[in-house]
């Protein structure tokens, strides 16, 4: 039996150097495909890669297990719970709302209000719950569509008259998301919280729940109207940082303590297990009223961001403008600069009608193109400094900017603009992370 003979959902068994392995065959990379490597999920929930190769397999029980995930339409469900208060719950997926079935050992999004009061009982005692099952989407395959529409749920629940607003979603895009937020969602009445999942629920090392029970504590009870990030502050479960979502960044591929703020501090943070919440930044936007609130929902797709490294090549951005792309973020060396053979190109990118922002690839710091020549040359070409924004908020922006305003010069004053505390003007040296110098750290 070949891996073309066998189909995502049987229930297998693999006989191979002694060893018996059963588990659900999940859908395998055009890669493991082609060397003859299978992916199967054991009872406990996680997924192991084996040869074929030499081995003997029975199909157990064809179909078995539903291993595709389709697209959530949209659909809410709905918990009573104490206290009066409604907590909005829109999920878009990612590992936070998955859970595993130990009847068929596959994972399968847990998608309800049910099943999220089951995993977190404790959120029912703050109040009601409603989840819209609005997407079932890996966080790489969201596009400024979504963000749309998601910023139109959202929307929807505030002046709706929910008490707390959280949103779901896979960690690899999330600060993508959370600066798109931002930017359409202005007057906030309370606070919007994206949160993740670095460990899906079936590990014991899973920070699902804990993030979800500190998401709720700040979207009912934290001062601030902006949109934040929720996710844990170190590998331990002492306690949930929120942080201001157009700057922060997944600094680690799979550490619980991954998201950090970048040329900021942190909004607040909840301490556990007493469930307290800390305010660390006085230095916010305030709720405003319901009747206040504003949607711009808009992202123009025609944005790209290019990183400059060495030999970049000037026909890339060239292609991007001969293709109508509309904005161009330049993801600069140092203090925001690109070989010069490039200007040229850039020039003739801001002449056709492009704007073009330059940020930083040191992540830490801010833009400063009056130091060296090059930088002086890229800003006589008409290129705009994003300041110290991450490159991704910057893409975010540049976006918003693009399909909410039509003249260029308006969208070129506004980008450099601070409008949701994108812009940090001052930076103290306690933002700067101290990395392992040979002696542990404090």
């Amino acid at each position: 039996m070949t891996v073309k003979d066998l189909k995502p959902g049987d229930l297998v068994r693999i006989i191979k150097d002694g060893q018996v392995i059963e588990g659900i065959l999940m859908p395998s990379t055009e890669l493991s495909s082609k060397d003859g490597v299978v992916i199967v999920k054991l009872a406990n929930g996680y997924n192991v890669g084996i040869s074929i190769i030499g081995a003997h397999i029975e199909v157990i029980k064809e179909n078995y297990a539903r291993v595709e995930v389709p697209e959530g339409g949209g659909i809410t469900t709905y918990v009573e719970g104490q206290g009066g208060k409604l907590i909005s719950i829109v999920s878009t997926g990612g590992t936070i709302v998955s859970k595993v079935e130990y009847e068929t050992g596959a994972v399968r999004p847990a998608l309800t209000a049910d099943d999220l009061i089951d995993f977190v009982p404790e959120i029912r005692e703050m109040g009601s719950i409603e989840v819209v099952d609005l997407y079932r989407l890996l966080s790489e395959n969201m596009t400024p569509d979504h963000w749309t529409s998601i910023a139109k749920a959202v929307w929807g629940k505030l002046v709706g008259g929910s008490d707390g607003v959280i949103v779901t979603h896979g960690t690899d895009t999330l600060s993508y998301t959370s600066s798109a937020l931002a930017f359409a969602l202005r007057n906030l009445p309370m606070p919007v919280v994206l949160v993740g999942s670095q460990r899906s629920s079936d590990r014991p090392s899973s920070d699902s729940a804990l993030n979800l029970l500190a998401s709720a504590i700040i979207a009912l009870n934290a001062p601030f109207g902006e949109v934040v990030v929720a996710m844990h502050g170190s590998i331990s479960d002492t306690y949930i940082l929120a942080c201001r979502g157009v700057k922060v960044r997944k600094m680690h591929s799979s550490r619980r303590d991954a998201f950090q703020p970048v040329n900021d501090i942190p909004l607040a943070k909840v301490v556990f297990p007493d469930r307290k919440l800390v305010m660390i930044s006085s230095k916010y936007l305030s709720r405003c009223r319901r009747e206040d609130l504003i949607l711009m929902p808009n992202f123009e797709r025609k944005v790209a961001i290019v990183k400059a490294y060495p030999g970049l090549d000037p026909e890339i951005i060239d292609f991007l403008v001969d293709r109508g792309f509309k904005g161009i973020v330049l993801e600069g060396t140092g203090l925001g600069h690109v070989n010069e053979a490039c200007i040229p190109s850039v020039r003739r990118a801001v002449e056709e009608g492009v704007v073009v922002v330059m940020a930083t690839q040191t992540i830490f710091g801010r833009v400063n193109m009056n130091v060296y020549t090059t930088g002086r040359k890229l800003l006589m070409a008409g290129v705009l400094p994003a300041s110290d924004m991450l490159a991704e908020t910057a893409y975010v922006k540049l976006s918003w900017l693009l399909a909410n305003f039509n003249d260029l010069s308006e969208v070129k004053k506004l980008f450099v603009k601070n409008i949701v505390y994108e812009i940090n003007e001052v930076h103290e040296d306690y933002i700067y992370p101290r990395w392992y110098h040979g002696d542990r750290l404090q």
